[in-house]
């Protein structure tokens, strides 16, 4: 078994980026700029972000962190939405999910500059993906994408189960897993809560990604000897033993699956990293222009 060290890998992709961003400086140009903006106060929004503001100073961007209240308005967020849309020292820049229920997330996302949205939700940059055209890919299937090229797994002709159908990582991760390029050219299944005799076919993945927030929801008799297991789900849960009083518990119960495994993610340090250095992977191509040049 082959623990994937999304970490290390994180870590050499961060220094490959801040060496792009040398050289751009040796240019004469600007380091990319990335802003966040965060709404209220939820404590794994803030801890992420605080994640990518850390990311930045490692890459030499610079960044902005814009914070509203929770009360805010819908139109106060649009408002500042618009605002970095027409600022031409942000290169890129990202809304935090979830937001307050008085928001429609939906109406807050497509109203952000496709060409500025790092966090690929737009929906030009979803539909960019699905046909394989060049576009901001959404942070974490990009992550796992990279994850799995870095660490030599071979995906062509293999069997990819996804567990999940978010938006966010279940139908992109498995539309890039679809198309025809390395990593990638699978065969594809999407399961989800209404899948029948799900346990019959994860265990016919060659490939299988847990991306369905359900802590330890994959036990080893769900999984095939020798699958590369992805682990997406980042559940807080209670430990009474962390002076936190909480650790992060993964879609996959790690001691029972890993054994079986090739290839597997831990949680954390597994895909968690890459979520973050995809984001400052977008925010450097649009730093360049090397997607959208108008």
């Amino acid at each position: 078994m082959q623990l994937i060290d999304g970490k290390a890998i994180a870590a050499q992709i961060k220094r490959e980026i801040a060496q792009e961003v040398c050289l751009m400086k040796e240019r004469g140009l600007r380091a990319p700029h990335l802003a966040g903006v965060l709404v209220g106060h939820d404590g794994g929004s803030e801890s992420y972000m605080a994640s990518k503001v850390k990311a930045c100073e490692e890459c030499g961007f610079t960044s902005s962190l814009i914070r509203l209240e929770e009360a805010a308005t819908e139109e106060e967020l649009l408002d500042v939405v618009r605002h970095l849309n027409a600022d031409a020292s942000v290169d890129g820049f990202i809304v935090q999910l979830p937001l307050p229920a008085h928001m429609n997330e939906h109406r807050v996302i497509e109203a952000i500059d496709y060409r500025k949205d790092v966090d690929g939700f737009h929906p030009i940059n979803v539909g960019r993906m699905s046909i394989g055209l060049p576009c901001f890919c959404s942070a974490t299937p990009a992550g796992i994408m990279m994850l799995l090229e870095r660490s030599g797994v071979a995906t062509q002709g293999k069997h990819a189960v996804v567990i999940g159908r978010s938006n966010i990582v279940g139908k992109p991760v498995a539309s890039l897993l679809l198309q025809k390029r390395n990593p990638g050219n699978c065969t594809v299944t999407v399961c989800h809560s209404g899948t029948p005799n799900l346990a019959q076919i994860t265990r016919e993945a060659d490939i299988l990604i847990a991306a369905l927030g359900h802590p330890g929801f994959v036990t080893a008799q769900m999984v095939k000897q020798g699958a590369v297991v992805i682990d997406v789900g980042t559940t807080r849960v209670p430990d009474a033993t962390r002076k936190s009083g909480w650790r992060l518990c993964g879609d996959v119960d790690f001691e029972q699956v890993a054994p079986l495994c090739s290839h597997i993610t831990p949680v954390p340090g597994g895909v968690g990293p890459m979520t973050i250095v995809s984001l400052m992977r977008n925010t450097l191509l649009a730093a360049k222009k090397e997607i959208y040049t108008d």
